[in-house]
């Protein structure tokens, strides 16, 4: 298929197909007029990258899962760097994870704080009510 068909098949661009392809995370055939052409397996690597990248994977983190593609495996993450891959990340998210539970922790113990040492509020009553004659 040429890069147009690629790019709308994948739902992304010409522009970032040649993107991937000067990272050499994408490889593309020449027809005899010069244009590029591609074959199923790049529709999966594109498919590979799009998905890591929404679970927040840089490009770069992705190229194991596509050379595992292309070692012939049915899914980019049953090869030994991929998996290494997926444990850096699932490290990173923890430690995040940890950092963000920290800072809620400290916000937690702030309000508390400001809340305690605040001023009760007044009651403010109602000119008309019964009470506010006395």
């Amino acid at each position: 298929m040429r890069i147009g068909e690629l790019a709308e098949r994948a739902g992304t661009t010409t522009r970032t197909l040649r993107y991937y392809e000067s990272r050499g995370l994408l490889a593309a055939h020449r027809d005899s007029n010069g244009h590029r052409t591609y074959d199923d397996d790049a529709l999966l690597q594109l498919r590979q990258i799009r998905a890591l990248q929404e679970f927040g994977f840089g490009l770069e983190e992705t190229r194991p899962f596509v050379e595992c593609l292309r070692a012939g495996h049915p899914t980019g993450d049953t090869c030994p760097a991929s998996l290494d891959v997926y444990r850096d990340k699932l490290a990173e998210l923890d430690a995040c994870i940890a950092r963000l539970q920290e800072v809620r922790d400290a916000v937690r113990a702030r309000l508390a704080l400001a809340e305690s040492a605040a001023p009760p509020p007044r009651c403010q009553l109602d000119p008309d009510h019964p009470l506010s004659k006395e």
